[in-house]
């Protein structure tokens, strides 16, 4: 086991470790007082020059490394993870006030996604070859085009607060773009600077034991927004991956837009995760419903991106009798603590507006908080047409809050989810009566959201070549790409076509018999 350094409070560049001048602490949410063991360095406009201009000058090299190489750096980060131990595992839940438990999974996840990415890149299908071979005696003469995909450069990528390990210094962000051959420049999160320091060194360690050039990673580290604008601003980099709020998502695009060459931000920011209870379902399982629903809501202080912050439902005594069981689910809940200062003062802040509109009912409230920054669960019910008439209900909440929308009838359920913005998820419970009423759902949920569920709750998004982590603005900025799952190398990778160009001249993979075992379309046919 490779034991963890410790903690300097330094960021890295290219390799090296940086640090002098103003300092910031890392902050204990559950005790509410900040980590005094040690300050953390704060990144000048210098450093993101500097890391900018080393990601550009590796960003060649990188993607010309055979892929097993760059698979073989991707299993050594996962590995160097692994071998950090609990001292990982110690700090990612001081800094978080998330329970050891849950960082333990997060670890797992983010190894598993960092090698399933590894794979990924041995297995070669991304590139997405394609071959037409010249015609000379057509008329007029058909050229020879060849096609592969090729990586787009530096990567800008800007650690979550909800997942300290899997959406932060080495998540998925980092993992596809490093897949597709793009150096990164990380914007740590400052809720977690430690875990983000332990995670850098292991990254370090993997590129300086696989060859990969130096410059393919920084760490740079802060607490002020400015530092994230002039590394989206910098002309080097040529895409972000962010996932937080829409309000930080929004900022980063208006950047990117602005720029003389404009850049895509791909932004995963807003949801409410509509779950639907279809009659029968409901009449016959309506306990074992508000059960699950109660869990979904309130599992990490409902912190999830995909927290079912929307039921929908049409008016009967089922539905009373789901409420009534939902709302003593909800009083016996415990408070918990939520990840930031920040993040529970807005949740208060919502929870607050919500219970304020004269027209949503509060059906009950958790256990009363005890300690500092403990979110207590809310739940919310309303009718369909003073939802339909409200559009500031569709705002997220983000923690154990949810509103239920009683409606009228089939019509309004359906006018209800037309009126809905983009989300990741919907979930529609049903038994097979229902089926019929969840076919005229579907087209609408389709335009709607970018993963449905059938008996199910959208909390957990599992890491696998078919997951769909993303969906219509304002859950993404780009609904046509996932932040999750082997479809994430997409973002970062951008086609490029020969024409005609000598043999010598071509990529290896495109040259003729250069593609064994990789799927090619080679004069319009499929072929391996």
């Amino acid at each position: 086991m490779i034991h963890a350094a410790p903690l300097t409070g330094e960021y890295f560049i290219a390799g090296e470790r940086r640090g002098s001048g103003e300092v910031f602490h890392a902050y204990d949410p559950a005790c509410g007082a900040s980590i005094d063991d040690i300050g953390f360095f704060c990144s000048s406009e210098q450093d993101v020059a500097d890391a900018c201009a080393a990601a550009e000058a590796a960003a060649i090299p990188y993607a010309d490394l055979p892929r097993e190489t760059r698979a073989a750096f991707l299993d050594a980060i996962a590995a160097n993870i692994e071998a950090l131990g609990d001292a990982l595992i110690e700090r990612a839940s001081r800094e978080s006030g998330l329970p050891v438990a849950r960082i333990t999974g997060e670890r797992g996840r983010t190894r598993g996604q960092l090698r399933l990415f590894a794979s990924e890149v041995r297995d070669g299908q991304w590139l997405r070859l394609r071959i037409d071979h010249a015609d000379p005696a057509r008329t007029p003469p058909k050229p020879e085009l060849r096609l592969r995909m090729v990586p787009l450069g530096p990567v800008a990528v800007f650690g979550a607060s909800n997942f300290p390990l899997a959406f932060s210094t080495a998540g998925g962000d980092t993992a596809s773009a490093l897949a597709a051959g793009c150096p990164v420049v990380v914007k740590g999160h400052p809720a977690h600077p430690g875990t983000s320091e332990l995670i850098a060194g292991a990254i370090v360690r993997a590129a300086t034991d696989t060859g990969v050039p130096a410059g393919v990673f920084s760490l740079l580290s802060g607490t002020g927004n400015a530092l994230g604008a002039a590394l989206v601003a910098d002309p080097r980099i040529q895409a972000v991956g962010f996932t937080g709020s829409r309000g930080g998502g929004e900022a980063l695009m208006k950047i990117a837009a602005a720029r003389t060459q404009p850049i895509p931000v791909y932004a995963e920011m807003s949801a409410i995760n509509p779950v639907i209870l279809l009659p029968e379902a409901l009449a016959a399982r309506g306990k074992a419903l508000a059960a699950g629903y109660i869990g979904s809501l309130t599992l990490g202080s409902g912190q999830f991106c995909t927290n079912p912050g929307l039921v929908l439902a049409i008016e009967s005594a089922a539905l009373d009798a789901f409420l009534a069981e939902a709302g003593q689910l909800v009083e016996a809940q415990a408070p918990q603590t939520m990840l930031t200062a920040g993040i529970h003062a807005a949740y208060e802040k919502g929870s607050a507006a919500l219970a304020a509109t004269p027209e949503v009912r509060t059906i009950a409230r958790g256990v009363h908080p005890t300690g500092p920054h403990e979110g207590r669960t809310a739940l919310f019910s309303v009718t369909g047409a003073d939802w339909l008439a409200n559009a500031e209900l569709q705002h997220e909440v983000f923690g154990a809050a949810s509103i239920v929308v009683r409606c009228a009838d089939r019509a309004e359920l359906l006018a209800v989810l037309s009126a809905l913005e983009g989300q990741l998820t919907a979930t529609l419970h049903m038994d097979e009566a229902d089926i019929d009423d969840a076919r005229a759902l579907l087209p609408v949920l389709e335009r709607r959201v970018g993963r449905i569920l059938a008996n199910g709750w959208p909390t957990g998004v599992e890491v696998t070549h078919a997951v769909n982590h993303g969906g219509p603005y304002p859950a993404t900025s780009d609904g046509r790409t996932s932040s999750v799952g082997t479809l994430a190398i997409d973002r970062f990778l951008r086609p490029v076509a020969y024409q005609d160009l000598p043999a010598a001249l071509l990529p290896p993979e495109l040259r003729e018999g250069g593609q064994p075992g990789v799927l090619s379309r080679i004069d319009g046919k499929w072929t391996i």
